[in-house]
């Protein structure tokens, strides 16, 4: 009993010492919220390859190598260095020690084989692009540390897409997984990932919630951001609305005009600008009469009124560009002018089709993306006058890649950007219009030329840059000859940003979404 009285007395000595100490106040958390302007509807890293979800896979998830900054350069990352063999079909990686997934278990070679072999089982995200170049079960964990691919032909973007094979954590998958779905249906409600932040929620009908993850292998600044939360916000109107109030802190980059103007009156916001490589376009549907009909593809393409919607709508922020490929890169025929609004030619065109139209023209465009909105409608108008009836649809992101992955559920037009995924012109008129990309979003125009594709295989297998550079210019020449598509401009990057933010930094790749860098000046 004596004992007992003497533990409750140093106990009551402790607790008076306790409550007489001066409190340190605990440090307010810093809090980030980013209005996009497409659902999350997935938080797979795998089961996505767009821009419209691209925070899911910069934020909470790493890859071998990265690509930063603007021009963009591609940094390793998960990996410290890497080697190709003589004959360019094997390279081998040599993985950084100290990586942790969110669990705090290794990052280990193991986990990268296994993340290649499970984006090619689910043929979904990056699997059209790497099964041009990957087999299954040709990847290899040669130890703890060195994983090895070897590829099914030379292929000269390997290194640049390798960003795209995120790591997942395959023990916890294996653990979720289900049906042999490789863990997919656990996946779309959690994080397997090593990132810079860790899920905190998830919601699909919000967005999701992350918290930094302090045991990143990549060494914090002095500053940070606590916590970040990217919200899906459909209008354009309240985005903006919302960042002039302080409400949110970021949001897309690519808003019409008159928003922009509005932002830039803000007094608590700031524009960040910057040139980018994001091409809008209408993908025509190549297999649906009578768009297989070249002749309806080229009066189309002279019916829509590119100065008056770049020049009067966008107010000259933006730049033609007439052509499948960015202006600003290597690969593009300087000698094609491309098309231009003349309703007389585009009637010539219709008198010299074989297939006549005699239904509307179903013209989609993306829900929440007012500037599709607008396309629509010049594209609408210009049809009109040469007395072609439409059909104006529209569908959220998500929704919208679901229909473009069929040719028989894909509208006949549809507009939208193809932004940067890695700087080489195969990220547009390879994965575009090589008929072996069907099934992507990229590549719902379903066109198909054999003599095109030979060439971008051909740009593809070569290391030279010259033939490279004479490929893709002859495979963009056929195209637009064709008129496969309609080619509208060439984008310019306004960030619409918290004006004590910094650190921001914009790539094309990502659109300056990875908030590791980013942090409060006060």
């Amino acid at each position: 009993m004596r004992h007992a009285r003497a533990v409750v007395a140093s106990f009551s000595m402790l607790l008076a010492v306790a409550l007489a100490a001066p409190i340190a106040p605990a440090e307010a958390q810093t809090r980030f919220v980013f209005a996009n302007e497409s659902p999350y509807d997935t938080m797979d890293p795998h089961a996505a390859f767009d821009v419209g979800r691209v925070a899911v896979r910069l934020n909470l998830y790493d890859g071998l190598y990265r690509w930063l900054d603007n021009p963009a350069v591609l940094q390793p990352w998960l990996a410290e260095s890497h080697t190709v063999s003589a004959d360019g079909l094997t390279y081998t990686f040599k993985l950084r020690r100290g990586a942790k997934f969110h669990d705090g278990t290794d990052v280990t070679a193991e986990d990268v084989r296994y993340s290649a072999d499970r984006i090619l089982a689910l043929k979904k995200g990056a699997a059209a692009l790497l099964s041009t170049m990957l087999a299954p079960g040709s990847t290899k964990a040669v130890d703890r540390s060195t994983v090895q691919f070897t590829l099914t032909k030379p292929t000269a973007i390997f290194l640049a897409v390798m960003p795209e094979i995120h790591v997942v954590n395959s023990v916890l998958l294996k653990k979720h997984e289900k049906d042999g779905d490789w863990g997919a249906a656990w996946l779309t409600g959690n994080d397997a990932g090593s990132g810079s932040y860790m899920l905190a929620r998830y919601d699909p009908a919000l967005g999701f919630q992350a918290k930094r993850f302090a045991g990143h292998f990549m060494p914090w600044g002095p500053k940070s951001i606590d916590e970040i939360e990217f919200r899906h916000v459909k209008e354009d109107n309240t985005r903006v609305l919302g960042m002039i109030k302080g409400d949110y802190q970021g949001t897309g980059g690519y808003l019409p005009i008159d928003q922009v103007k509005r932002l830039r009156e803000a007094a608590n916001v700031k524009m960040v600008e910057q040139e980018s490589m994001r091409i809008m376009m209408f993908q025509i549907n190549n297999q649906r009469a009578p768009l297989t009909d070249v002749n309806v593809r080229r009066a189309i393409s002279y019916a829509f009124d590119y100065d008056g919607f770049n020049k009067e709508i966008l107010s000259g922020s933006v730049e033609r560009n007439p052509v499948p490929i960015p202006n600003n890169l290597w690969g593009v025929p300087r000698d094609v002018k491309g098309y231009s609004y003349d309703l007389e030619k585009a009637k010539q065109e219709l008198a010299k089709a074989k297939v006549k139209v005699d239904r509307p023209i179903t013209v989609g465009y993306l829900t929440g993306f007012s500037q599709t909105e607008q396309a629509a409608t010049v594209m609408a108008n210009g049809l009109r006058k040469i007395g072609i009836d439409t059909k104006i649809v529209s569908e959220l992101w998500p929704a919208m890649v679901d229909r473009m992955k069929k040719p028989e559920t894909s509208p006949d037009l549809v507009v939208y950007w193809i932004s940067t995924y890695y700087a080489d012109p195969h990220n547009w008129i390879g994965e575009m219009f090589h008929s072996g990309q069907w099934g992507t979003f990229k590549a719902s125009s379903f066109y198909k030329n054999p003599r095109v594709d030979d060439l971008l295989d051909t740009a593809l297998t070569s290391t030279d840059r010259k033939v490279r550079d004479k490929a893709y210019q002859d495979a963009a020449r056929i195209v637009v000859e064709e008129a496969a598509g309609v080619w509208i401009y060439n984008t310019k990057y306004f960030g619409p940003w918290a004006k004590n933010l910094e650190g921001i930094r914009f790539s094309p790749i990502g659109n300056g979404q990875e908030m590791r860098w980013v942090y409060y000046a006060k």
